[in-house]
């Protein structure tokens, strides 16, 4: 580690959105900038964040399921806990910092929002020097002919955001929150509200997974590994062993590998 690498050489710019704003302009805004989550103000000031999970878990729930997703903001799912840090500060506190939270807020000295740092920003200038094998974790698998509303159960139950779909012992796909995110805001703002419980019913897996899924082989390098999750910008990646799945390897995991 770079001991003179200071937190201003590695942050990036700021993706933010204002607290009354709606749910569907947010997850715009994730997916047009790459970014999850969003840091979300009120009156130029850091109120919280707010997840591609958390809209998902709002567009899936039967609460607000007679609600259009345009007449629901980010007030509504706002996470208050949020950490900070300032550009001076030297980069190694940020590893603490993001084993716990996905994002750091950075602030100038009058308290503005001036940058952010998360595992991508992170890892562009920091690699952990561990096999990656030894840091891959366990994947959790469902079946593409499983309903979206099973997947979002199991998401819910596990407290698991990504799943690897197999079929036949073979990788089909990944499906994610933001997969469901994306599908249940066109679903809910193109089917009529007395055909919504029945119809996404027969919504699944299959429906709504990235495909094909892209993997890594259980003996690669490190830094390749890296490589592929930075410059994708993806969160995780399966890896095989002689075409089988075998793990999942994460940008958290390699944070917390640092």
């Amino acid at each position: 580690m770079n001991d003179d690498l200071l937190i201003k050489d590695i942050m990036s710019k700021p993706i933010a959105i204002a607290k009354s704003a709606v749910i569907t302009e947010a997850l715009d805004k994730m997916l047009d900038e790459a970014a999850d989550p969003l840091i979300v103000t009120n009156n130029g000031s850091v109120v919280g964040t707010i997840s591609r999970k958390a809209i998902a878990d709002t567009l899936g729930s039967k609460k607000t399921s007679t609600l259009s997703p345009t007449q629901i903001h980010v007030a509504n799912r706002i996470d208050e806990a949020f950490t900070s840090a300032y550009p001076d500060e030297p980069v190694d506190v940020l590893i603490p910092l993001l084993q716990e939270y996905k994002i750091v807020v950075i602030l100038d000295s009058d308290h503005k929002l001036i940058g952010k740092v998360d595992a991508t920003d992170l890892l562009k200038v920091i690699k952990p020097d561990v096999p990656a094998e030894k840091i891959m974790q366990v994947p959790h698998t469902i079946h593409p002919g499983e309903r979206v509303v099973h997947l979002r159960r199991r998401m819910l139950d596990e407290d698991v955001t990504k799943f690897v779909v197999t079929d036949d012992g073979g990788i089909v796909g990944v499906v994610t929150e933001t997969d469901i995110a994306r599908s249940l805001r066109e679903f809910r703002s193109t089917v009529e509200d007395n055909h919504q419980e029945h119809r996404v019913r027969n919504l699944y897996v299959s429906d709504i997974m990235t495909s094909p899924a892209l993997t890594v082989k259980k003996d690669a390098v490190i830094d390749e590994v890296v490589d592929i999750l930075v410059n994708r910008n993806i969160s995780s990646i399966p890896v095989v062993n002689d075409q089988k799945l075998v793990g999942l390897i994460s940008k958290e995991s390699l944070i917390v590998a640092l």
